[in-house]
């Protein structure tokens, strides 16, 4: 066969991630429209509208889906009569096509990856090196699959050594709640079940590459046990009722994929990931003839669903002149448009403030009844005055909430998904409240901030402490000032609603 050229295959690799980042897979969007028709619950309905809307803005503008443009996964088959015509290992030939991707300067990518990742955590600067996967396999081919695996759904998977009679479906849906919403739902569970404890959460990565097609397997039937296990999974797991973004509603996964493995007579471990609502992976095979070439989706094939602040049901609020008595009577679930300036922060400025408070330092901003927004935006490019904006997971700066509210004047906080307990507990005590913008939305999120700078921190790159200038950013109330959440209510009253799986008692 003619060889696979070192430059084609880097180009290719290069021009996957930069596809993934601006467009869903179809088979996504056309699942994630039909929940979308189907969802009663208001909240998650508006919350998927935003994802859509958001989906097609970023497919039509060439900029990330996510603000978390995710770590480089990259699946490859490799022929065994395959013959390379390269002086780079498979490896450097994969960070090379990262690398490409990620500095492309029309559509700047995150730097997300961290060297020494136990120790100083530097950023690499261009999101090397890749995770690569190889299976050698027969033929002359290269099959190549590229995924952009983000840090919200990443984090929630989960993995169990399960004794061989116990219940897989008993032990996901005990799960599947604790991984709250920061992985972004609607989206996809795989799941990994046999081998070994590394070969199951393997086999669940590798799962998640497949297409959604649920909906055929419920209309031919399930003619296996893995399939079975997707058909009961897929119907209980939405019967939870926890909804688009953890608010409550119909639909929770859009799809369930299993991969299985033998494994020893003692064992069962089972592996969880999730992917999320920005959901980023692209198929293609090179045989020599030259580059992959990757056709983008008709735009035509996205739902016409155009998602618009309403002004009506929301209460537009001034962060210029906003006052502690404003933020303890909201209510929960209430819908915010905030407009004016807001201060951002994320796990290592929230550890550099502690560690400067506990010296008796001046922080570089006042915070007094200001709102932070948990966000570590992309980097903007041409005329925009910020990249890619969307909210990260709360939950990681929960144990830095007391502090915040305590002792620098903080009021209020925006991020994605539920908080815990103790930064409830923190909410309550000091009446203040937390708001949740949807996650899968960031392209969405930042055409409505005006302006941006860097306020504090800069060295900490898209960890910084920014001030951002918002006009009419949607948010809802998720914790008010009596520590009432409304990811604690909306999926139990839609569990109830659904009566698929009893409701507990609190």
């Amino acid at each position: 066969m003619t060889p696979i050229k070192q430059e084609d295959f880097i180009q290719s690799v290069a021009d996957a991630f930069q596809y993934i980042s601006y467009y869903h897979p179809l088979d996504y969007i056309k699942a994630l429209g039909a929940a979308y028709e189907r969802e009663q619950s208001p909240a998650a309905k508006d919350a998927i509208a935003q994802i859509l809307t958001n989906s097609r803005m970023c497919a039509e503008g060439h900029r990330p889906i996510c603000q978390d443009t995710g770590i480089a996964v990259i699946f490859l088959k490799v022929g065994m009569d395959l013959r390379w015509d390269a002086r780079l290992s498979i490896q450097e030939m994969c960070n090379e096509g990262v690398r490409r991707a990620y500095n492309n300067p029309d559509n700047t990518l995150r730097a997300s990856v961290l060297l020494d990742p136990a120790g100083a955590r530097k950023n690499s600067r261009d999101n090397t090196p890749a995770v690569v996967h190889y299976e050698v396999v027969p033929g002359d081919h290269l099959e190549v699959i590229c995924a952009a695996k983000g840090g919200g759904s990443e984090n929630k998977s989960k993995f169990y050594a399960l004794n061989p009679s116990d219940s897989i479906v008993d032990w996901v849906l005990k799960t599947v709640p604790t991984m709250g919403a920061g992985w972004c739902p609607p989206g996809i569970l795989g799941i990994g079940i046999g081998g070994t404890p590394e070969k199951a959460m393997l086999l669940a990565k590798e799962s998640l590459m497949a297409p959604v097609d649920i909906h055929e397997l419920i209309a031919r039937g399930a003619s296996n046990r893995v399939e079975e296990l997707r058909l009961e999974l897929y119907e209980k797991v939405n019967a939870l009722g926890i909804g688009a973004q953890g608010l409550g509603g119909l639909t929770t996964v859009l799809d369930v994929k299993i991969l299985d493995y033998p494994t020893h007579a003692a064992s069962l471990p089972v592996a969880m990931i999730p992917n999320c609502a920005a959901t980023r992976h692209a198929h293609f095979h090179l045989d020599g003839s030259g580059p992959a070439t990757l056709t983008p989706p008709d735009l035509d094939q996205w739902p016409k669903v155009n998602w618009t602040p309403n002004t009506e049901t929301s209460t537009r609020v001034n962060l210029d002149t906003l006052t502690p008595a404003e933020v303890a009577a909201w209510k929960p679930g209430q819908t915010l448009l905030l407009n004016g300036k807001m201060l951002t922060g994320r796990d290592a400025a929230h550890k550099r403030i502690q560690d400067m408070l506990a010296k008796g330092e001046p922080l570089p901003v006042d915070f007094t009844n200001r709102v932070i927004y948990y966000v570590g935006p992309v980097d903007p490019v041409g005329d925009e005055v910020v990249g890619p904006a969307g909210p990260t997971t709360a939950t990681r700066m929960d144990k830095f909430t007391e502090m915040m509210l305590a002792q620098t004047g903080l009021i209020s906080m925006v991020g994605k998904a539920e908080r815990g307990p103790s930064a409830i507990e923190a909410i309550r005590k000091h009446k203040s409240a937390y708001l949740m913008a949807v996650g899968g939305a960031a392209y969405l999120v930042a055409k409505g901030i005006k302006a941006a700078r860097v306020a504090g921190f800069a060295d900490l790159g898209m960890e910084a402490i920014y001030e951002f200038e918002v006009k009419d950013m949607p948010v809802t109330v998720a914790v008010d000032s009596s520590g009432t959440s409304v990811h604690n209510t909306g999926p139990r009253e839609w569990q109830g609603r659904i009566g698929k799986i009893p409701v507990t008692a609190a």
